[in-house]
């Protein structure tokens, strides 16, 4: 019983050290590289959501590329 009891308390522990390594690492990437973005609504149309659809289209907006400066035409832009 007391075996079972360290290995449960041992998972736990590995649980939470991955748990406090993942967040930080995760936040970063979605804030310095890329992170996915829904359509919603007709101002996008006919390029994303076309004939109407109530369902929303889901994009990845790339960071990246916007802190190298390179923007090119035809690229759609996303600004918050």
């Amino acid at each position: 019983m007391a075996q079972a009891h360290s290995m449960g308390k041992r998972y736990v522990k590995a649980f939470f050290k991955g748990f406090f390594v993942a967040v930080p690492v995760t936040v970063t990437f979605l804030d310095r590289v890329a992170c996915v973005a829904r359509v919603e609504g007709a101002s996008m149309q006919p390029s994303l959501n076309p004939g109407g659809r109530q369902a929303s289209d889901v994009v990845l907006l790339n960071h990246w590329s916007i802190r190298n400066y390179d923007v090119q035409r035809g690229d759609i832009v996303s600004l918050v």
